[in-house]
């Protein structure tokens, strides 16, 4: 089940926090509560995505992305995720989120989340590609973000880990076959 709670909770307090810049980070604070484990009572890696929604929520209240597809009643959805998980998170303990935007392109906005454990230790990364929607399919990037206010932004560089993942996920065959194999 979605946590509606923690997401009341966190864009609460994401409209009292400062505002942010486009690829500024935004940190959050987090615990990893019994419903969240899986049978080996660490966070479960589907929990740890939903919880990266909560984080990208809150990043964008913080960078003016909410009013925009509020306004337009445009939609957001993620169009391609890579994930890492290096270390295990525990019931009970406590982590931070970073979640920011890298950059953009004629499509997409890419976007990367890490959770850092006490003692410094990146438990998880993530790196998604997004796209903001409405009636008529992918709004450009540079529409969303000239509704931000920022009509002439230009997308820092992309990162050569990013423009490879890119590039590897164009190789790969889709629709897919119906028996799983390429």
């Amino acid at each position: 089940m979605f946590p509606i709670v923690r997401l009341i909770k966190d864009m609460l307090l994401a409209r009292r926090m400062p505002p942010l810049q486009l690829t500024e980070t935004h940190v959050s604070h987090h615990i990893c509560w019994p419903w969240d484990l899986d049978i080996w009572l660490e966070l479960n890696n589907g929990r740890a995505m939903t919880l990266y929604d909560l984080g990208r929520t809150m990043n964008a209240q913080r960078v003016g992305l909410i009013a925009a597809i509020s306004k337009h009643r445009w939609g957001m959805t993620m169009a391609g995720s890579t994930v890492r998980f290096r270390r295990r998170i525990r019931g009970f303990e406590r982590f931070e989120m970073r979640s920011r935007a890298v950059t953009w392109d004629d499509k997409f906005i890419y976007l990367e989340q890490s959770m850092w454990k006490k003692n410094g230790e990146c438990a998880s990364h993530v790196m998604f590609r997004s796209a903001v929607t409405g009636k008529t399919g992918i709004i450009p990037p540079a529409q969303v973000l000239a509704e931000m206010g920022h009509a002439n932004a230009v997308p820092p560089p992309m990162p050569d880990w990013i423009k490879a993942w890119c590039q590897a996920d164009a190789t790969r065959p889709w629709p897919p076959m119906q028996d799983g194999l390429a």
